[in-house]
């Protein structure tokens, strides 16, 4: 039988959980012939959240509960979802209930039709501020000129991936990226749905600006190579006007319409604007030799301390394996990646 996995990343939704559990197995419920599996990543949450995604796991079998070591991010906690989900497809969904559950069987029918990643494009967006759509807006036309062209001009944060495309994403082991955007590098046909996104239904959201601001750099820096031709460009008309400006000061002063001077303030200015410029360019090289120096580290992107599935607790370790107490060894699957 075709199995969908409903891939959920969480921090701190406790007064959520519970909401969506009704929801998405109401929606589960009612897909014909199909099976079904939740996977629960909890991103190292600190209220109760932990709690009800453990009792929902030890009370359906078909529903996992990952939980990490300490908090390493939403797309680290998408990721784990996505290499331990074992459906024919999977459907990422939020937790806070702004993609609603009932979107999945549109976006079914996408796949059935032949569609290998089928996005949710939100063609409205309730309960958010002008100024944050706006600052949504530009972060997607930048994508769409410097990275990725088949960027949704609207963006997409829920989307349904075939299980070649899960395969094909799980060799990819990247740390400062984001999973969105190498699904729309990968290719495969896609395909898109429109849908609402609700207001959040409890709780603040968890993405704050510092975190949306590195969304920016890795998105740019990942999929493209623009800052640094721009910062070439920079420096390559720096120093032409540097020479320019040499040149117009040394036949001023032979022609006498330069007077000496203490050329103070043309000092300050080189120096307060070049070096800044400089100091820019170096910046943006730093950028891209920190994530290529992040990677030849090899550190995992995500340790997992803890995973129910078929009500069987099994803790993880870097060696991947536990004996636990029915006698059995559990091997690790990408639980340190």
């Amino acid at each position: 039988m075709t199995r969908i996995s409903v891939v959920t990343p969480f921090y701190n939704e406790q007064d959520n959980l519970p909401l969506l559990r009704e929801r998405l197995t109401q929606v589960l419920t009612d897909l014909v012939g199909m099976d079904y599996e939740v996977v629960l990543v909890d991103d190292h949450s600190t209220d109760r959240s932990a709690e009800i995604a453990r009792e929902w796991a030890q009370e359906d079998s078909r529903v996992q509960y990952i939980r990490f070591s300490r908090n390493f991010g939403s797309h680290a906690a998408l990721s784990a979802g996505l290499c331990h989900c074992t459906g024919d497809c999977a459907a990422a969904i939020a937790a806070d209930l702004q993609d609603p559950p009932e979107t999945i069987p549109t976006l079914l029918e996408e796949w059935r039709a032949g569609s290998d990643v089928v996005w949710a494009v939100r063609s409205a967006r309730k309960g958010e501020s002008q100024l944050t759509q706006m600052a949504a807006g530009i972060y997607y036309w930048l994508m769409r000129k410097l990275a990725l062209p088949n960027m949704p001009s609207r963006g997409a944060d829920f989307l349904l991936l075939d299980r070649k495309v899960i395969n094909a994403y799980r060799k990819h082991p990247e740390k400062n990226t984001t999973i969105l955007g190498l699904v729309l590098w990968m290719g495969f046909r896609q395909s898109s749905v429109q849908y609402v996104k609700a207001a959040r239904n409890a709780g603040v959201s968890k993405w704050t600006l510092a975190k949306k601001l590195k969304l920016l750099t890795d998105s740019i820096v990942t999929f493209s190579y623009a800052p640094i031709r721009a910062a070439s460009y920079c420096g390559i008309l720096m120093a032409i006007s540097g020479c320019i400006y040499a040149l117009v000061v040394v036949v001023g002063r032979f022609t006498g319409w330069v007077t000496p001077g203490t050329g103070f303030a043309a000092l300050m200015t080189a120096l307060l604007i070049g070096q800044g410029m400089i100091l820019a360019m170096l910046g943006i090289l730093g950028e891209y030799v920190w994530r290529a120096f992040d990677e030849s580290r090899g550190r995992p992107a995500y340790i997992v301390e803890e995973h129910i599935v078929e009500k069987h607790i099994v803790d993880k370790h870097i060696a991947g394996t536990l004996d636990t107490a029915d006698g059995n060894t559990h091997k690790s699957l990408s639980d340190v990646r």
